[in-house]
């Protein structure tokens, strides 16, 4: 029996911020950079996967998040750095790095919670029969 659709990659299925379980439904009710981006669905509208496991779920978010700002913060200085050569004026690095915080806060605070569902919470596994049960209904 030959199937009619291709599994999507995890990682495409993360970039574009679907289900862990299904791949198909999105987790988010607008794109990452709209004023509904941080509105993160209760279910997946695809395979009724709720998203938060328990009360307080996403806090552990929070460390994700803090982990990619810390990368974004020194790459954007190390950057600044070699753009400018500038080590005098640290006035420079603060107005960069708080630039970077801001514009990258959308991101971070999406990604933070794609990356705990996908990679840190083992019961929120690819489940290949409820992909092909979701293509076979047309959603």
């Amino acid at each position: 029996m030959e199937t009619q659709y291709t599994i999507p990659s995890e990682l495409k299925s993360a970039i574009d911020g679907k289900c862990p379980r299904c791949r198909t439904g999105n987790m988010f009710a607008g794109p990452l950079f709209s004023f509904k981006s941080k509105k993160m669905l209760d279910r997946c509208p695809a395979c009724d996967l709720k998203f938060e496991k328990e009360p307080g779920y996403f806090y552990v978010a929070m460390y994700v998040s803090y982990a990619l700002s810390v990368g974004e913060l020194i790459a954007a200085c190390v950057g600044t750095y070699l753009l400018t050569g500038n080590l005098e004026n640290p006035w420079l690095y603060v107005i960069v790095a708080l630039a970077v915080t801001l514009i990258m806060a959308p991101f971070n605070n999406r990604y933070s919670r794609i990356i705990l569902l996908y990679w840190m919470t083992p019961m929120f596994r690819f489940n290949p029969k409820i992909y092909a049960q979701i293509k076979e209904e047309g959603k």
